[in-house]
């Protein structure tokens, strides 16, 4: 469909509010399309839809989708053990005339499946392979349990708790059910009730846990290594769970000065009114500026200024999607043409998972049978509240934020131009894969960026720079208690993943809260049975900070003097996005700073973020 023709498309759609039309006749198509309510199409789910596994509605699809996976899985695991594959991997790479010969994606490929070689037992005898084996076999149920459980919502009998509270919890006959901490609410019982209730302990999933830890590290000893962290961080940035400590120790000596924190509901609820009596940023007061349509507009700006390529919506086939309000892009680049589609599954409905997440469909790839390069499919998805009869879906300052997060990854996909899809894209080492993601948050809060798209629905009135000012100012409220808790996170990560314990896990928990964090543990919880990273990020878990760090730094370097500089958003695209995993994450970053960061680097650009900007005050106080 041509641009023209899209344009005509939403003109005439009748879905379109009465008084958006009448006062902001400004948005483009993409900005429509998400500002439009969902047109309900029939023949919505065939019995071929391909994603199903997490956003299909029907609950017999998605159990036979998870059972799938865990065969397919299975299957890549034996083949990992597969003796007569690796040795012939292995005459390949040991002949230095083969491996001159090889493109720089072949080689690195190469060495990746030699790597899974190793790390599942290849050089075991049969007994220890099969053993391995059955080993990986088995972590991959107890994967599923642990995350299928970490997900699954307390409840409480109804008689327990106030009548006048039940309106903010799930009904389930006699009883409550408690699906999340809820700690944006102003009222401090329910916040209470939903911490005591949703980090009850559950003995069958505290058992799963345990297992699953120990299945990890007899792996890891069985294959050669000295614990799970070591198998897992071999090949990424930080290398060995001893550098990761150090970077965790060093940040907690300079953050201790500047956190005063010793409440433990800080972070849960007093940030929140800080934030709101301290900078004036109550949510409602930003929403309003942040219509769906509005921030999708702001994305296809920032990445036609940066990288040339526009957001186009297209209406999916029928059966194509999973639910009638999911919204399908093509992703175009001015010269190069069409990179990919992006599938933004964005709205809130029963059964899906209620976090923000990135997947990839299919992987791009150079395809030698057709000599066309296979273009990359990726969904998107939250959970925002679906528009109403009166204005269209209003984010807050939280929610945009995210919006950019998760469309960082997209882009990360779209753009990434890699020989092999094993390591297109979102493939690359786990500490680098968040710093696409984390970087668009940079830009999220920039006023330069913000006032290209933040306007009010109803009124078209910009966004006041002051309320930008005040919003950035206000992530620094209790902003090195945040850092710290995700350092207690981080730590907590690889104790559970280095040798074994003669504890429970909810005591480890304890220790470590206490001496990394330095809150009190609440009785009668195990927040570790809510923290679903350890299977995806399992010793992994540092991952955020060095992202964060390494986004800091190319925020400072490389956009913060100008946020749209195109030159800029190409170095970075050739640098850091076009790789995915086929180069070594710590190469492509110092491709983009035009320089090796060392450990200190990483802990400063934390650090320095949590100053604060006194310029905002006068600011305020002029105007």
């Amino acid at each position: 469909m041509s641009a023209c023709k899209r344009l005509l498309y939403f003109v005439r759609q009748r879905s379109l509010w009465t008084h958006v039309r009448r006062n902001v006749t400004t948005w483009s198509p993409v900005g429509a399309a998400f500002n439009a309510k969902p047109h309900r199409r029939l023949n919505l789910i065939e019995k071929n839809a391909d994603f199903v596994k997490v956003a299909h509605p029907d609950p017999a699809f998605r159990e036979a989708a998870e059972k799938t996976c865990i065969e397919i899985g299975t299957v890549v695991e034996k083949l990992n053990t597969n003796v007569k594959l690796c040795k012939s991997l292995k005459i390949l790479l040991d002949n230095p005339d083969i491996v001159a010969k090889l493109d720089p994606n072949t080689r690195k490929v190469a060495e990746l499946f030699m790597f899974d070689f190793e790390i599942s037992g290849i050089h075991l005898d049969d007994k220890l392979r099969k053993e391995a084996v059955a080993l990986h076999v088995k972590l991959l149920d107890l994967n599923n349990e642990f995350l299928v459980g970490a997900h699954l919502p307390n409840r409480i009998a109804r008689s327990a708790i106030p009548e006048h509270l039940h309106l903010h919890f799930a009904d389930e006959g006699s009883f409550i059910q408690v699906g999340g901490l809820h700690a944006d609410s102003p009222d401090d019982l329910v916040r209470e009730i939903a911490y005591r209730i949703y980090l009850y302990p559950n003995a069958d999933l505290v058992d799963c846990l345990e297992e699953l830890l120990k299945c990890r590290y007899k792996l890891a000893k069985l294959v050669g290594y000295d614990s799970y962290g070591h198998r897992a961080l071999k090949g990424t940035m930080a290398k060995t769970p001893a550098k990761d400590f150090k970077m965790m120790r060093n940040m907690k000596k300079k953050l201790n000065p500047r956190n005063s924190v010793s409440d433990f509901f800080c972070s849960q609820h007093i940030l929140y009114i800080m934030e709101i009596f301290l900078y004036n940023i109550e949510p409602s007061l930003y929403s309003p500026y942040l219509s769906l349509g509005a921030c999708m507009e702001g994305l296809n700006n920032l990445f036609s200024q940066l990288y040339g390529v526009s957001l186009m919506s297209e209406h999916p086939s029928a059966g194509e999607v999973w639910s009638e309000d999911v919204r399908k892009l093509a992703v175009v680049h001015e010269t190069e043409g069409l990179l990919g589609y992006i599938y933004c599954d964005f709205y809130h409905r029963q059964h899906k998972p209620q976090q923000d997440c990135h997947f990839t469909i299919r992987g791009g790839r150079w395809c030698q049978e057709t000599g066309q390069y296979q273009l990359p499919v990726v969904v998107l998805m939250l959970s925002l509240p679906h528009p109403t009869k009166s204005a269209p879906t209003l984010l807050t300052p939280g929610m945009m934020e995210n919006l950019f997060h998760e469309m960082g990854h997209a882009m990360h996909s779209m753009l990434g131009r890699t020989r092999y899809q094993h390591v297109t894209g979102t493939r690359c080492a786990t500490d680098f894969a968040e710093v696409p993601s984390i970087l668009m948050e940079y830009f999220a809060t920039d006023y330069r960026v913000l006032s290209q798209f933040a306007r009010h629905y109803e009124t078209g009135q910009p966004l006041p720079e002051s309320m930008v000012a005040r919003l950035c100012e206000s992530k620094k409220v209790c902003g090195a208690a945040d850092i710290q808790l995700q350092i207690f996170y981080a730590v907590l990560d690889q104790i559970y993943h280095s040798k074994p314990q003669s504890r429970s896990t909810t005591e480890i928990l304890k220790e470590m809260q206490q001496k990394f964090y330095g809150l009190p543990y609440t009785p009668n919880t195990a927040w570790q049975l809510r923290f679903s990273h350890l299977i995806g990020y399992g010793a992994k878990y540092y991952s955020y900070l060095m992202s964060r760090a390494v986004a800091s730094m190319v925020w400072k370097q490389c956009f913060v003097q100008d946020p749209l500089n195109r030159d800029m958003g190409e170095r970075y695209r050739q640098e850091m996005l076009a790789h995915g995993g086929a180069k070594e994450p710590m190469l492509m970053v110092e491709g983009m700073l035009q320089r090796r960061p060392t450990m200190e680097d990483f802990v400063d650009a934390l650090v320095s973020e949590l100053n604060p900007n006194f310029e905002t005050f006068i600011m305020d106080s002029e105007s």
